[in-house]
């Protein structure tokens, strides 16, 4: 009898791990969703109040120290109104921007002969025409920390409800610029931030991989911030309007253009502190990335 029990041992402990296996796979397969989520959030708790600063030079062409005072009296209560918004368009989007790049990369090696390059650039450009589906949760975002809409809605539900009478297209109002920015900004982030870690010196602790993917990201995402920073000017002019008619990129930048006396340091203006905000921003969730992606 022993020996019968002995034989029968090993198909029991076998069965268990075929179990197993498909549930490690599958939690394999979302880790970097689950990553790109988590570098989110970490993100934008962080950086909220800086964002919001920038979002107002970008409206209304202030200094920063404007921007801070009206801020200041808008009350710390305020403070961070409107983060909601944010929180869940960028765990999600940075969740479908890292997973949906990995996923789409791998799927496009297999089925298409290209280079690796193209490969990669159609990958990222996918990933970030894929984003732009919560374009509304930006929208809402750049209404709720408009100023001049704080008597119309104190929450994101009634942003959401204030957009519903026009009907579904107001809350896309400036996809055009959102894609072009998503599309473009993606292809050059994951083109380089291979190459220029490469250029760091060869970290050999955890603390120096963390610091290394800090500065990786953060030079990224500052020359990126900097690049379509006009971009965001306009697409920030676009979706603080509410009904009306929808205007064209071009014809928007050409009102901007105009109104700031056709200056590329009054277009540019608070594009400083973006560089800054950007820095850390995309140093905070690369380094974040990289380092959930190591232990899960």
């Amino acid at each position: 009898m022993d020996s019968e029990a002995h034989e029968k041992r090993p198909p029991i402990l076998t069965s268990s791990k075929q179990d197993i296996a498909p549930h490690i796979a599958n939690v394999s397969e979302m880790k970097h969703y689950l990553c790109g989520c988590c570098a989110a959030f970490n993100n934008i708790a962080i950086t909220f109040p800086i964002q919001k600063v920038l979002f107002r030079q970008q409206l209304y062409g202030i200094k920063t120290r404007d921007a801070v005072l009206q801020l200041r009296r808008d009350g710390f209560r305020n403070l961070y109104r409107g983060i909601l918004p944010p929180l869940m368009q960028k765990t999600t989007t940075l969740a479908l921007m890292f997973g949906l790049y990995e996923d789409l990369s791998c799927l496009l090696r297999k089925h298409i002969s290209t280079p690796e390059f193209a490969t990669c650039s159609l990958a990222a450009v996918l990933a970030g025409t894929t984003e732009a589906i919560f374009t509304p949760l930006e929208r809402v975002q750049t209404l709720l920390q408009d100023h001049k809409h704080h008597d119309k809605f104190t929450n994101t539900y009634q942003a959401f409800k204030a957009l519903k009478c026009h009907g579904i297209r107001e809350y896309y109002r400036g996809l055009v610029p959102v894609l072009f920015r998503n599309g473009f900004s993606n292809v050059l982030f994951f083109g380089l931030r291979g190459p220029i870690k490469e250029y760091l010196p060869t970290a050999t602790t955890h603390s120096a991989h963390l610091v290394n993917d800090f500065i990786c990201g953060g030079l990224l995402g500052a020359m990126l911030g900097i690049l379509f920073f006009p971009v965001n000017v306009v697409k920030t002019r676009m979706q603080s309007q509410i009904g009306g008619e929808f205007q064209s990129f071009p014809k928007v930048f050409q009102k901007i253009w105009l109104e700031r006396d056709r200056k590329l340091t009054n277009l540019f203006r608070g594009a400083h502190l973006n560089y800054h905000r950007s820095l850390i921003s995309w140093g905070i969730i690369n380094a974040t990335y990289e380092f959930l992606l190591k232990i899960i």
